[in-house]
């Protein structure tokens, strides 16, 4: 993904900003939507790997091959030198990553762009935060304290495991619709109302 236009197309991100607005018009809940390629640059496992591999290749060569010390150290450099470049590739680092830390930098990302986006800055402390990292796989409803006291967690992990759904068969623009859908059906509920202002805009924010 080199471009926010290959996240999600210009006719998708008015759809859902359009759900947005018609999710936000029955609740004094406020909705943004940010969607991430990824949430991390994940460099170290890459970096790891490389010495690993690097540390570990004299000895095989030393046991099995008639090299001299200048020869082991040359391919000893070409190997760590190769790790290195093919984990230029994004998608290479993250399959390098662990899944528990992937998921762990994911969800720190999401708590840390929902304070950037003045998602805590509302009257009532009313904002949800539907955040989405591609590269991990991961979705999360981040709530601020005011919606928190009335929705259980329980109610959004449904809502996040469609939405993960609708991505992985690469049709996140119509899951993301649907999610706000679900999202403003349970505020409603929860929250209902109108505000006579909107605080937070209703577009969706997208990080490549």
């Amino acid at each position: 993904m080199t471009g926010s236009q290959t996240i999600l197309t210009d006719a998708e991100r008015e759809r859902i900003a359009t759900a947005i607005g018609r999710a936000e018009a029955g609740t004094t809940g406020e909705i943004v939507v940010l969607v991430a390629a990824s949430a991390g640059l994940y460099r170290s496992p890459g970096l790891a790997l490389a010495l690993a591999l690097g540390l570990a290749l004299p000895w095989p060569l030393i046991l099995l091959t008639e090299l001299n010390a200048g020869e082991i150290a040359l391919a000893q450099a070409g190997l760590v030198l190769g790790t290195l470049l093919l984990s230029l590739n994004p998608r290479l680092r993250v399959a390098l990553t662990p899944r528990r830390w992937r998921r762990e930098r994911a969800h720190a990302a999401a708590r840390r762009e929902f304070f950037a986006h003045g998602l805590t800055g509302t009257r009532g402390r009313t904002g949800v935060l539907i955040y989405v990292a591609l590269a991990e796989r991961y979705a999360e409803i981040v709530a601020d304290k005011g919606v928190r006291v009335r929705v259980e967690e329980t109610q959004w992990r449904a809502i996040v495991s469609e939405l993960l759904a609708a991505a992985g068969r690469h049709a996140l623009g119509d899951g993301l619709v649907t999610t706000v859908e679900r999202v403003g059906a349970v505020l409603a509920t929860a929250l209902p109302g109108r505000r006579s202002d909107n605080e937070l805009p209703n577009r969706v924010i997208v990080l490549d």
